[in-house]
């Protein structure tokens, strides 16, 4: 299996958690703001890092190195999923994930510049397609902009910063030792933010396992994410994440009652389609090697 294929299929697994984490994000959202979101997300996933690095042997992996960068990393990140879980409460998921979904747009173009990757053909078309893509989907009203709408943007340049500040962390830092100093430093920012205002809302027995899950996912979603970034590069990786706007559609509709239109569909068959081009073009140029 090449590194191509193996970066696809964690982008899978980062796919099916991030989808989960809206949906118990949703259920929460009604009763804790953001900030508690987000502390209990890395109390639930600080043991579990430590859990995997343990039972992989790479516990002795985790040092204070380079927190700079993950300080840098962590702030763009906590920042962009705040602002990510508030759109949550205020427009519909497809509507969030598309225009969230301009964050890989933002990696393709930027990584040239930041990460010394190579802008090909093939990369072009699928940004290309793929914001033609959005607009289909959105169909964004410049001249009635919501707070919802400029939240999900926000989240956008902010993951797109993360995605970037990843691949460069990959380059001399284990998986294990980014996850840890992610949800490490997240519940920190998290439990500083949380207690600012005065007011806590305390976990429930009706959001305590909503709450969980999204922990859960959290740490699944950001190890695969990572594992796939240090296999291929970040142009390569991000675009495969459009997927889940299709799927999370059909999930909104199911659980939400949230409408399929032609637009969604349309939308989503384009950014399919500007995807597997990438796909086919990356996998023709091998070889992508591992990093050593």
């Amino acid at each position: 299996m090449t590194p191509a294929t193996r970066a696809a299929l964690w982008m899978l697994g980062s796919i099916g958690a991030f989808s989960a984490m809206a949906v118990a994000g949703r259920q929460v959202s009604g009763v804790h703001d953001s900030f508690e979101i987000m502390t209990v997300r890395s109390a639930v996933g600080i043991p579990l890092v430590l859990l995997l690095a343990t039972l992989t042997g790479q516990a002795d992996q985790i040092r204070p190195q380079r927190l700079g960068g993950h300080l840098l990393r962590n702030l763009m990140h906590f920042t962009g999923q705040n602002l990510w879980f508030w759109a949550l409460t205020l427009i519909p998921l497809a509507q969030l994930f598309a225009i969230e979904f301009t964050s890989p747009i933002w990696v393709l173009l930027l990584s040239p510049l930041l990460l010394g990757e190579k802008l090909t053909a093939s990369r072009i078309i699928a940004a290309g397609l793929g914001f033609i893509g959005i607009l289909i989907v959105a169909r964004p009203d410049l001249g009635h902009l919501n707070y919802g709408v400029m939240a999900a943007a926000g989240a956008a340049i902010c993951f797109a910063a993360t995605s970037i500040a990843t691949k460069r962390l990959t380059q001399g830092q284990s998986i294990i030792t980014i996850m840890f100093w992610l949800t490490t430093m997240q519940f920190c920012f998290g439990l500083m933010a949380t207690f600012y205002d005065g007011v806590v809302h305390w976990p429930t027995m009706a959001t305590l396992p909503w709450l969980i899950l999204i922990g859960i996912c959290g740490v699944i979603a950001h190890y695969s994410l990572t594992s796939a970034l240090s296999l291929a590069p970040a142009s390569y990786v991000m675009p495969i994440d459009f997927l889940r706007l299709p799927l999370i559609a059909i999930v909104a509709a199911l659980i939400y009652a949230e409408p399929i239109d032609p637009f969604v569909l349309g939308g989503g068959a384009l950014i399919f389609f500007g995807i597997w081009i990438n796909i086919r073009a990356e996998i023709a140029a091998r070889p992508i090697k591992s990093p050593s």
